[in-house]
């Protein structure tokens, strides 16, 4: 069995549902309840499939302008991402710009997927397919995956979706 340690950015702005999205994935609850994160959390996972065993740290960089400053020292030997945003509001292309900025600082090649949250609130949801695959492809992101932490819709797959990804790229 091969094994494999990579340390994997959850990105987006407040409140799209990052540290919602990493609690359904880590302990398998939704809790709506979900404190702000100030400056950076920290979440550990294993996955096994194909023969391999990936052990994932997840770094749940907090969204709040503030705190951005602070986030550079995190990002270093990040191997992929996810850059999580609200499917009921229209992300700016400004704050996405950001995000990968900040996630591809010491990558300029840092996978990363798109990954839109909250696709639970059906009748709220402001952003189209065609939309989201315009801004993975404008930035270079592997895949755009809808998920909801409340339902768990998608979000293991997001996640088993990146460290197969990295596993590939990481055979080289």
């Amino acid at each position: 069995m091969r094994n494999y340690i990579f340390k994997i950015l959850i990105t987006g702005n407040a409140t799209v549902g990052k540290t919602s999205l990493l609690r359904r994935y880590v302990d398998g609850m939704f809790d709506d309840s979900s404190v702000m994160t100030v400056g950076v959390d920290f979440f550990t996972m294993d996955l096994f499939f194909d023969n391999v065993h990936c052990s994932l740290q997840l770094w749940d960089l907090g969204g709040q302008k503030r705190f951005r400053y602070l986030l550079e020292n995190y990002v270093m030997g990040a191997r992929g991402a996810l850059l999580l945003f609200d499917l009921t509001r229209m992300p700016k292309i400004g704050d996405i710009l950001e995000w990968v900025n900040i996630a591809r600082l010491h990558d300029i090649n840092l996978p990363i997927i798109l990954v839109g949250t909250k696709n639970d609130l059906e009748d709220y949801i402001a952003v189209d397919d065609e939309s989201a695959f315009h801004i993975k492809n404008a930035f270079n992101m592997i895949d755009y995956i809808k998920t909801s932490a409340k339902t768990g819709y998608n979000v293991e797959t997001v996640f088993e979706l990146l460290a197969k990804r990295l596993t590939e790229v990481s055979k080289y």
